[in-house]
Formats: structure tokens, sequence, C-alpha cells
């Protein structure tokens, strides 16, 4: 089942239920997921809804703070922020990254300069699979051409 079918059953699942939260945010979600699929000419795939949902995380990390700040209430945004955060892919932690890369600390050492031992390391994890903060790559790399 694809992201977007899941999210439409969750919809309707809270629909039912009267969770007015899970369903507006997710209607929205799969709102802009459609209009992202149309700009780009393309199905609602599974890469459109996550961009989607990652440019929402990233826009209600940035409002929260301002709004409690202007002392606004924001329980319903960190409601929806805890929702959609959960439907993103768990990224890894440096203990993890550095698990994956340990079999190829010599050619982390080998490279030049540590953009090319980066190159190295980000190539590892994406035939992984890993889902990675790129900062938490840069930390484990320099420690392992130490």
């Amino acid at each position: 089942m694809s992201l977007h079918d899941e999210l439409k059953s969750r919809v309707t699942t809270a629909v039912k239920g009267g969770d007015t939260l899970t369903r507006d945010a997710l209607r929205t979600v799969l709102g802009e997921a459609q209009a992202e699929a149309v700009r780009r000419k393309t199905e609602a795939t599974d890469e459109v809804v996550l961009a989607v949902v990652k440019k929402t995380v990233a826009g209600l990390k940035e409002t929260i703070p301002l709004a409690k700040q202007a002392g606004r209430d924001t329980t319903q945004q960190e409601g929806e922020l805890a929702l959609l955060e959960s439907l993103l892919p768990k990224t890894w932690d440096q203990e993890a990254i550095a698990a994956a890369l340990a079999p190829h600390r010599d050619e982390l050492r080998a490279a030049k300069n540590d953009g090319q031992a980066m190159g190295v390391a980000m190539k590892v994890l994406k035939a992984k699979g890993a889902v990675t903060n790129p900062e938490d790559v840069k930390v484990v790399v320099a420690a392992a051409r130490a």
C-alpha cells in the first residue's frame, strides 16, 4: 500500500473516530501532495507525499516557536507536528551511522579530503537505505578519519 493510500485510509478512520486534528492535517498533506503531483505532471507518489510532509514539518518547526513568543496557543500545531513527524522515515543516529561505516573506515581515511570522505560515506549509507542527518554523518566521518 502506498503512503498516499495509507494516508487516505487514516483520514477515513479519523473521520469515523471524530479525530479532527488527524483528519485536517492529513487532508492538508494529501491536498498539497496532489497539487505538487499536478505541478510535476505525475502521480502523487510516496516521494511527492514525503516531500510535502517534510516541507510542512519544517514550516511547523519554524512557526511554533514564533507563535509561542507571541503568546499564542500552539497545542494544535504541536499535535500536527508530532503526527507528521511520525510519517517520516526514522533517521539514523550517529551510532548506527558509525556501525554502517565501520567496514569502510580505510576508504574514508584514504580519501584526499573531508568532502571526498563524505561522498564515500553517503554512497555507502544510500546503498543501505539510510535516512541520515548530514551533520551526523559529518561528525562520524571526521571521527573515522582522525
